[in-house]
């Protein structure tokens, strides 16, 4: 629908021309998408404002807030393979599929730093190689199950993708599939790595 209103618009300009005070309006479904996507993108602009000053006043250290934050790109590095193979266009489904995966993404590092926190402030580990690979092999079974339960619940959306009616769910349910399969590999993988090397998680101060 984009790409059609786009050749239209410039077919149009190009080659009509219209009596002075007339203009063509593009209206209709791909007024309306364009509109939603707008409006996608400003709340989840905001919203992304909100949760970052959250998780700074909840993790009050810097450092581990990038942390987390590092983890947003694992997310649209499978995602956009099926925008990709689909033509390259990034449709209302698709933008939705991308906001859910920072969601899940942003999720699963939350979990996997404030454990490691968890580890060293609660159960006084040392903040060493062992700790870090404890932490995210406790991590484990808890992000792969988030994974495997948003995807077989969004399986047959993708395997229907094409039929008549999911031009919404279709693109977003390929999109999210492809994203969970690289961000929770490389949360398990990288987000540990990072960890050990930049984070900082010191044991709890006895006063006095």
């Amino acid at each position: 629908m984009a790409s059609f209103v786009d050749d239209a618009r410039r077919r149009i300009e190009s080659e009509v021309r219209f009596a002075p005070s007339v203009y063509p309006v593009f209206s209709g479904t791909a007024e309306a998408q364009a509109v939603a996507q707008r409006e996608i993108l400003l709340t989840s602009a905001i919203a992304g404002a909100g949760i970052i000053l959250l998780l700074a006043i909840a993790f009050g250290n810097f450092r581990n807030l990038i942390l987390v934050l590092a983890n947003l790109p694992f997310a649209p590095a499978g995602g956009v393979l099926p925008i990709f193979f689909c033509g390259g266009w990034l449709t209302l489904g698709s933008l939705v599929g991308l906001v859910t995966l920072f969601g899940i993404s942003t999720r699963n590092s939350i979990m996997m730093v404030s454990h490691f926190d968890h580890l060293v402030k609660v159960e006084e580990h040392t903040w060493n190689l062992e700790t870090a690979l404890q932490g995210a092999s406790e991590r484990l079974v808890p992000i792969l199950m988030t994974a495997l339960v948003a995807g077989l619940g969004l399986l047959p959306l993708a395997i229907g993708s094409g039929d008549p009616g999911r031009e919404i769910e279709g693109p977003m349910a390929l999109v999210i599939l492809g994203g969970l399969a690289t961000s929770t590999a490389l949360n398990l993988l990288i987000l540990p790595t990072l960890a050990l090397r930049y984070g900082r998680f010191e044991p709890v101060q006895e006063e006095g």
